[in-house]
């Protein structure tokens, strides 16, 4: 038992296992800013174009109400999440990607003068057309 607890003490205190959670929390606490901005904004503003608020959208069958208008409005909720959120990781993206010097491709193929192919850089014949390859176009 006492190496099960130690095997979980390991695994909880990894970092990918605590920066997930610090996204979790983050996530919820960002949910309930979007849900208050799509509640009290963005459903007002489209009721008014429209005519009525999302959240009071239902139908009736056999004395249940369904308020399917509430599932729009999860919906644009996601929607805005989303949007937001792909915003912020292109934005960090960018940021990450200033600093960053290009990685400069090492070439590993080249073409055989004969049959043009593309063959591996090492290759002292063709695979293609079995011509040798002279020595000097190695080097290009």
């Amino acid at each position: 038992m006492k190496s099960f607890f130690s095997e979980f003490k390991k695994f909880i205190m990894r970092g990918n296992v605590l920066d997930l959670a610090v996204g979790v929390i983050i996530g919820a606490a960002f949910q309930g800013v979007v849900s208050a901005l799509t509640d009290n904004l963005i459903s007002p503003l489209l009721g008014m174009i429209g005519g009525m608020n999302f959240d009071m959208l239902s139908f009736k069958i056999n004395g249940a109400e369904f308020y399917y208008g509430k599932f729009i409005t999860a919906v644009i909720n996601f929607v805005i999440m989303a949007f937001v959120i792909f915003v912020i990781v292109k934005l960090v993206n960018k940021i990450m990607s200033i600093g960053k010097k290009p990685v400069e491709e090492v070439a590993t193929t080249k073409k055989c003068p004969y049959c043009c192919s593309e063959i591996d850089i090492e290759a002292t014949k063709c695979p293609h057309c079995t011509s040798d390859i002279p020595a000097e176009t190695e080097d290009k």
